[in-house]
């Protein structure tokens, strides 16, 4: 027999082999990872059903992999802060009379598993569209005195973010330490642009984070992103909401879904140090640089009251002991209303818990309203959102779609009493897989004035006709359908 024809016998069989090896070990180790149900089985299907695409697929972006660096220093450090923050606790006792019994227990679950207690003593001041954030934003810039600390998913060059630069230079001039802290993917073409080179020529700091390479990605998930948006200024005042440093009039015109549409909201009081603390730990794990580097203290981090507010800051992400916290904080809240509850997003793609919590209060009798917009820049989430939104409608929830351009606020009110709103959207890579920040406002002022902002969302939509929704194409729900199946996975 000769070697061509022991190589025509033998190819197929190696081939099948390594086939078999490719399915059988992918699956065990994805079953020995012990991800949500729906995420196992999505990724379960897509290897069984074909190795050679899924396994690629998978080994990229199948597992939560931030670098074995950047773990052993977060291990190193993280300790550390959260001491921090349980010493920001320390600013007095939380009157929980004053907005409900019921959601102390809410705040007392959120602290042990985010690490961050819950702060009474601030003042609130929520800013509706981008105009007004970065014009409060740019005035706080320029009264700084000591330091300015910027961390942003997306920097966008145009309008009144080149305001915000400008600022930060004059800031800069007077020698006001000035740090800026953007995601590298988000932010790349920032990065690699002139206003980033300006503001590093005028003695501001820029660095990226989670940066990416060809060669990074062979070992660090390159979609795992830094999703934060925080402002603080003088370790006095900070910002923080659903807006990237953008002017929505010069920000992804071509993706021809109008205007993104945000809300921000400004923090006096003990929150702000958490927020600080927050930033300054970010900063080191991708800098290396500690908190000497950013004169700041612990004492410096507590502040002093400002106001009545009750406040908590909730960091999630795929870190130590922050995965998956903000679902179990956004459940209690669902379970919590008792009268009405009104969520926006601009991305809807709910796993099978969330999208029962919503039905079975609807169902109870809680006046449920999500508002989604009426375009989004990812066909791909608009047709898993599309699979679900019939289902919540049949159980009684009100679907609104925004009109008024890409609604990019993320915000949930309960019954006017608590407040959940920050950079979380309503999908399982914001659930898991980003670095996000969300404010728990545990207050009916700030609450009733979230909620009537909510209110001009609602003014801007029209409501979801469940006839002619069900009347859809064959075509259409199976697309629906199909890209439900990835829900998980996006």
């Amino acid at each position: 027999m000769g070697d061509a024809t022991i190589l025509t016998v033998w190819t197929p069989w190696v081939a099948f082999g390594f086939d078999f090896l490719l399915r059988a070990g992918l699956s065990v180790r994805i079953v020995m990872r012990r991800r949500p149900v729906g995420v196992s089985l999505a990724w379960l299907t897509l290897i069984l059903i074909s190795p050679w695409v899924g396994a690629p697929i998978y080994l990229l972006f199948g597992e939560l992999r931030l670098g074995r660096r950047r773990a052993r220093r977060a291990e190193a450090i993280h300790g550390a802060y959260i001491e921090w923050h349980h010493q920001l606790g320390q600013c007095g006792p939380v009157d929980w009379k004053a907005v409900g019994v019921d959601y102390e227990s809410m705040a007392r679950m959120t602290a042990v598993a985010a690490g961050v207690p819950a702060h009474c003593g601030n003042a609130l001041d929520l800013l509706p569209g981008a105009h007004a954030a970065l014009t409060s934003l740019i005035e706080e810039i320029d009264r700084a005195k000591v330091a300015c600390h910027l961390e942003f998913y997306i920097w966008n060059d145009g309008g009144r973010a080149d305001d915000v630069a400008n600022a930060l230079l004059r800031a800069a001039a007077r020698g006001v330490d000035c740090s800026v802290l953007v995601d590298a993917v988000g932010s790349r073409s920032f990065l690699e642009g002139a206003m980033a080179r300006r503001l590093r020529d005028g003695d501001v700091a820029v660095r990226a984070a989670l940066p990416v390479s060809m060669m990074r990605a062979l070992f660090v998930r390159f979609d795992l992103r830094l999703h934060r948006k925080i402002a603080i200024i003088d370790n006095s005042v900070a910002y923080t909401g659903s807006l990237n440093l953008v002017d929505p009039r010069f920000f992804k015109r071509e993706a021809d879904v109008g205007e993104w549409v945000d809300a921000m909201v400004r923090v006096r009081g003990p929150a702000v140090g958490a927020l600080t603390a927050i930033f300054l730990e970010d900063w080191e794990l991708d800098t290396g640089e500690g908190l000497d580097a950013q004169s700041a203290t612990p004492t410096q981090l507590l502040g002093s009251a400002a106001g009545d507010a009750i406040v908590q800051v909730i960091p999630s992400g795929p870190q130590v002991g922050r995965e998956g916290v903000v679902p179990a904080v956004l459940l209690l809240a669902i379970y919590r209303a008792r009268h009405e509850l009104v969520l926006t997003t601009p991305y809807f793609v709910p796993d099978e818990v969330l999208l029962t919590a919503l039905s079975s209060a609807a169902l109870r009798g809680v006046a449920v309203t999500l508002i989604v917009p009426e375009r989004v820049d990812s066909k791909l989430v608009r047709h898993a959102s599309n699979a679900c939104l019939g289902d919540l409608a049949e159980a009684g929830v009100r679907v609104l779609f925004f009109e008024g351009g890409l609604l990019h606020t993320k915000s949930v009110t309960v019954d006017e009493e608590l407040s959940l709103i920050g950079t979380l959207n309503l999908d399982p890579r914001s659930f898991y897989l980003n670095f996000e920040i969300t404010l728990a406002v545990y207050d009916r002022t700030f609450s009733r004035s979230l909620r009537a902002l909510q209110q001009t969302y609602v003014d801007q939509s029209r409501s979801m006709d469940l006839d002619v929704w069900n009347a859809r194409s064959g075509l259409a729900r199976f697309a629906d359908n199909a890209a439900r199946l990835l829900s998980p996975l996006l």
